[in-house]
Parts: C-alpha cells; structure tokens; sequence
C-alpha cells in the first residue's frame, strides 16, 4: 500500500495576483515527506486572456487539467523515494504540478521539469517557494518538435501521459531523442488503451521493457490500478538487438 495523505487547507490566498482563476494549498504526504503544493482549486474553470494557451491547441476542457495532483502522479512520486538519482540526469515530461520532480529536487537530484501549460512556471516556482526549495530547470517541451537545447537525460519519468490516439508516436520518438546512450525510462501509466501501442515504438526503437502492477490503494480510500512501464537501453542491449 502506497500511504499517501492528501489533506486539503485552504488557506487566505491572495487572489490579486491571480486575476482570473482561483487556487488551494494542500498538504501531499509521500512517505514521510511533506509538500505544500498550490493547485487549481476550481476544475473547469479556465482563463486564457492573451489567447496563449488557444495558440498552443490547448482548449477550454483540457486547460484545467495541469492543475490537478492526479493518482498516478502521487504513484510516480513515491517511486521517486527510493530511485537512485546519483549522477543523472533527470527529466520529467509532462510535469503538470510536477509533485514527482519535487520529490527528486528535494533529495538533490539533477532535475529537469518539462511540460507545455503556460500557467505550469508561475504554479512551479510558488510551489517550490513554498516547499523553500532552490531553483529549478524548467523547459517548455513540444513533443511533435525537436528541441536541441534541452539535451540528453539519463532517466526519463512521467505519469498518465498516453491518452490520446497521437500520443504513443510522439512520444516514443520525443524520448529517444532525448535519451543517453545509457538510459532508463519509467512511467506510471493508469492502464490506458494505448499503452500497448507505446510500448510497442519503444520496442521498435531497441529499448529493452518490463511492465509491474502499480495497483495500491491511496490513503485517501482511493483504489489506484494501473501499471509501472520501465524502458532501458545501454551498449549492450543495442549490440544484442543489432545482433
């Protein structure tokens, strides 16, 4: 059982500097760690101004959903306890509220948080302000472009990233462009329908796959069902698939 508690306080916040959508503070319990974390507190609410997040294709439905800790987010974040983080490069996709790359940040690991919401660096760096954690790297990724600044990572995490029928595609391609020679993916993955169609272009490209239950029950009550989808390559692993 992952004990997780998710206690929600809504503290006085200063809506005068959040002009068009309104948030909550909550307290995420991963093992026995604490994290303060400001989220939407409105789930359908949207504002989009400038037109910002309309030019980028995200819509009115799907422009509350960064906002959110999801189940699978607390899943990848508890597993973030125990990875060995020394010396790599790590690289977050599709981040969201990025409660996971607080995880590795707070225990000193090289991170890298990385999404496409125009609002994720402003609720970043409140939720790093509030967790009085440093600076952190953060990069706008567009999976469909290649992106030669943000580098090579030697691990790659993410969670419920593959819901749309594009996304196995792009995705796979994104993180072989940005893996190491030396790499180890994982992700968190509620048992979405195409999963398999991801795993299978992460084949396809020689990357070595084992897939575990992630199956636990939150402490919020909530049952959790999905599955840790964990990719690795190294010099061996291409000369044996190149064999």
């Amino acid at each position: 059982m992952i004990k997780t508690r998710l206690d929600i306080n809504i503290i006085l916040p200063n809506e005068s500097h959040m002009p068009g959508y309104r948030v909550k503070y909550q307290t995420v319990t991963i093992g026995d760690m604490d994290f303060y974390i400001q989220s939407l507190k409105d789930h359908q609410q949207y504002h989009d101004p400038d037109g910002e997040a309309e030019r980028l294709g995200i819509s009115p439905d799907s422009w509350p959903l960064f906002g959110q800790v999801w189940p699978s987010s607390y899943v990848l974040a508890t597993a973030m306890q125990t990875m060995d983080l020394q010396g790599k490069r790590i690289l977050e996709l599709g981040a969201g509220l990025a409660l996971a790359s607080l995880v590795v940040h707070s225990r000193g690991g090289n991170m890298t948080v990385s999404d496409y919401h125009p609002l994720i660096p402003t609720f970043l760096n409140e939720n790093l302000r509030l967790n009085k954690l440093g600076p952190v790297r953060y990069e706008v990724a567009d999976w469909s472009r290649t992106d030669l600044e943000l580098g090579q990572f030697d691990l790659i995490i993410g969670s419920d990233l593959i819901y749309e029928y594009d996304h196995p595609a792009m995705l796979a391609d994104f993180i072989d462009r940005h893996s190491a020679d030396q790499v180890e993916i994982l992700m968190v993955d509620p048992d979405r329908q195409h999963r398999a169609s991801f795993c299978e272009e992460m084949l396809e490209m020689e990357y070595t796959f084992h897939s575990t239950r992630a199956d636990c029950v939150l402490s919020t009550g909530e049952a959790y069902k999905g599955s840790f989808l964990n990719f690795h390559r190294d010099e061996a692993t291409l000369g044996l698939l190149s064999a």
